[in-house]
């Protein structure tokens, strides 16, 4: 969201730039771009995944999880662009230059993005956590040769109160995926009472007293959520708590990077 805002803003400061001389502002038009876009792209992952949204439907308006569909989102900020062009000539060519300098701005944080590589599973291996038994435990351990979802929350964090539930609901219904709970800077007392007074039954559960974890991990608020594919390697990560529609497209994710390995070879 940081990068999509940095990138609106240089395109927005290069098409008035662009458009000064004819008195032309691209802002309005950009500012439409995003609503549409805003609203594509959630009508279509709600579309997508409705079946998780049926029996609760005032979920649609809870943008906080994060469930957006990318493609949609740039299909309707074109068709914006181009139906705004086709109104106003004299748009046409700041808000293009705007749009190209904004693209070339979103291509070079990505690729910023890539050059900070983010640890594998085997990289945090020298990382040693806690068992509620008070034994140690490593992450690569726990993997087992699996894709695996690490879930870094606390008891005193209400979006992690708020997904809990749906972590351990697909804890139980996805069993080829290894789901990993470590609790940051608590206490087996407090997180242990935490999890009996909600009835949750968690299996794998790890307690992260210094928060190293985290910190490895950039982590900068609670919940994180990481999905690793079953090489190591991470695929995504979502900050905030998740609805079942948004966990459910992050596996499916999980299943996509997997699926090549699971090709037979001919013999």
């Amino acid at each position: 969201m940081v990068a999509l805002l940095i990138c609106a803003l240089v395109a927005a400061g290069v098409g008035h730039l662009a458009g000064q001389r004819q008195q032309v502002n691209i802002g309005s038009t950009l500012i439409d771009m995003l609503l549409a876009a805003g609203l594509a792209a959630r009508i279509a992952f709600v579309g997508s995944w409705f079946e998780h949204y049926r029996d609760a439907p005032w979920t649609i308006l809870d943008i906080r999880d994060g469930g957006f569909t990318p493609w949609a989102g740039v299909l309707a900020a074109v068709f914006i662009a181009l139906w705004q062009g086709w109104r106003r000539a004299t748009l046409r060519r700041p808000l293009l230059l705007g749009l190209l300098a904004g693209a070339v701005g979103w291509i070079a944080v990505s690729g910023l993005l890539r050059l900070s590589t983010a640890p594998t599973l085997s990289d945090l291996g020298a990382l040693s956590l806690v068992t509620p038994q008070g034994g140690p435990e490593s992450l690569a351990g726990l993997a087992r040769g699996k894709p695996m979802v690490v879930n870094l929350w606390a008891s005193w964090c209400p979006p992690c109160r708020r997904e809990m539930p749906v972590l351990a609901a697909a804890q139980q219904q996805v069993p080829e995926v290894s789901f990993i709970f470590v609790n940051q800077g608590e206490g087996v007392a407090t997180m242990q009472k935490y999890l009996v007074a909600n009835q949750l039954g968690l299996g794998n559960v790890l307690l992260d007293p210094g928060k190293t974890l985290g910190q490895r991990l950039g982590s900068m608020a609670l919940p994180t959520t990481l999905f690793y594919d079953a090489s190591g390697r991470l695929v995504d990560t979502h900050l905030g708590a998740m609805s079942s529609a948004s966990l459910a497209s992050k596996l499916k994710q999980l299943q996509v990077h997997a699926a090549p390995e699971q090709v037979p070879k001919d013999d």
